[in-house]
């Protein structure tokens, strides 16, 4: 993103989950957080996953996001390789759409935490808010932005409840 340091990686087992990790990424740059992507696989190209998380630190990451269908052990093996925390996104599909890479990603051993999102376009979108709000521990700035989305949620909700509202009105005249 632009020529900021990332902060934040955005990893995926298959460029054929961009299309969801898309959403992780447009978050994170509405917050302003430098990021990057890049495909990688844990089974795949397991040795350049654990090369990654190994020099995330490093080189200025601070979150890392991992996204991966059907066995889903991208996050794990990253997680495994790296004391940055470490975000999972299962994604949706496979022959049993996505639970198989739920169960993998969440049910992580103890001593290797990997914070599991939904499946999906939620899925992601949670994952780059997490990652926003971990950063934000250190970062009044992010802190107030993520205040004001906070705020902008809210007040879609009480216009979508008005106009719920009004529906109802004219359905009982």
């Amino acid at each position: 993103m632009g020529n900021e340091q990332p902060v934040v990686a955005i990893l995926m087992g298959s460029d054929s989950d961009w299309e969801t990790v898309a959403h992780a990424a447009e978050t994170l740059k509405k917050f302003g957080v430098a990021f990057e992507v890049r495909v990688c696989s844990a089974h795949r190209t397991p040795d350049a996953a654990a090369e990654f998380a190994k020099g995330a630190a490093a080189r200025g990451l601070r979150v890392i996001i991992a996204a991966a269908g059907s066995a889903a052990h991208l996050a794990g093996v990253l997680a495994a390789h790296t004391t940055l925390p470490v975000i999972g996104v299962p994604m949706k599909g496979g022959a049993l759409d996505g639970l198989d890479a739920l169960l993998a990603t969440v049910q992580m051993p103890a001593g290797i935490p990997v914070a599991t999102v939904a499946l999906g376009k939620a899925g992601a979108v949670n994952a780059a808010l997490f990652a926003v709000q971990i950063l934000a521990l250190a970062d009044p700035a992010l802190q107030a932005k993520l205040a004001a989305h906070k705020t902008t949620l809210a007040k879609k909700v009480e216009e979508g409840n008005q106009r719920i509202q009004a529906e109802l009105k004219k359905l009982m005249l």
